[in-house]
């Protein structure tokens, strides 16, 4: 198994032991509070404990599915806490603890810390399976070869991502100049500009993966900052509450999710929304997967 299992309150759902341990849960969480390479404002590592600390306080029945997908079993995992180390020796053991969690046959969802973590994860599930896409919700393209001086910046993993398999990302709305480029191998791009005349974008972006297995990795700020502003950069005009979740709840259906990460929350002193709604669209995407 990979590091341990919390037995304290450092739990997502805070569930007692009979649905929150190893042995007996499907779905891993691992707690991942890494910040090094954000941009304009930090503050990524502290969102993993304020997602599980949210996630206390919700209800554990879905009214729309019907289910309390808890009664799967979610173990949380020990947080991966590193004292400034470089992106590479923390997508490195990102790696290392996914692949444990899928070799125990669990469904794995990282918390975030920066979106460079996400690395780790697509590496691990590269290992496991020949052929699987990648579904990458955000504000930006995130496709520069190196930034900062580094190529494991969290404004390099679309670039990385299309390295090892393919990806679509929705939601963008922010690139550079040298981002802006069309004919990427292995990347479909759906632009927030063009969504939102587009009545069809989600089946056309879940049509866009060619593989049936997909991993979907979620930076929260491809939501709109008026119900996400806890995010390092708030980029106006993002995804909607319910178009999110018809997103997944069709990708659910059409497609086999094997795994999911949610990054890039930032919380803020006194508001906790952002930090209540992340804990919540993990539950109901985990409610539409299972």
């Amino acid at each position: 198994m990979p590091n341990k299992y919390h037995k304290a309150h450092f739990k997502f759902c805070d569930l007692e032991d009979r649905y929150s341990s190893w042995k007996k849960s499907r779905i891993a969480i691992l707690p991942v509070s890494y910040d090094l390479t954000t941009s304009y404002r930090p503050g990524t590592s502290a969102g993993p404990k304020a997602i599980i600390d949210a996630s206390r306080y919700m209800e554990t029945y879905d009214d729309e599915t019907g289910k309390e997908v808890y009664k799967q079993g979610i173990c949380t995992l020990e947080e991966i806490k590193p004292v400034n180390p470089e992106p590479e020796e923390i997508i490195e053991k990102v790696e290392r603890e996914v692949s444990a969690i899928l070799k125990a046959g669990k469904f794995p969802v990282v918390l975030g810390g920066e979106h460079s973590i996400t690395l780790g994860s697509v590496k691990a599930f590269k290992k496991k399976f020949k052929d699987f896409s990648v579904l990458q919700l955000d504000a930006h393209r995130d496709m520069r070869h190196s930034f900062q001086g580094s190529r494991y910046s969290h404004a390099c993993i679309a670039k990385r991502i299309i390295e090892l398999t393919s990806l679509t990302q929705v939601g963008i709305r922010s690139l550079s100049k040298d981002e802006a480029g069309k004919g990427y191998k292995n990347l479909k791009t759906f632009f927030m500009k063009d969504m939102i005349d587009n009545d069809n974008w989600i089946s056309e972006a879940i049509d866009s993966l060619p593989s049936d297995k997909v991993y979907v990795t979620i930076d929260m700020d491809a939501l709109d900052p008026s119900i996400m502003p806890s995010v390092g950069t708030p980029e106006p005009g993002g995804m909607g509450w319910y178009e999110t979740l018809v997103l997944f709840k069709r990708l659910s259906q059409k497609k086999e999710v094997i795994g999911f990460d949610v990054v890039e929350l930032s919380p803020m002193p006194g508001n906790v929304s952002p930090d209540f709604l992340t804990a919540k669209l993990i539950y109901k995407f985990l409610s539409y997967i299972f």
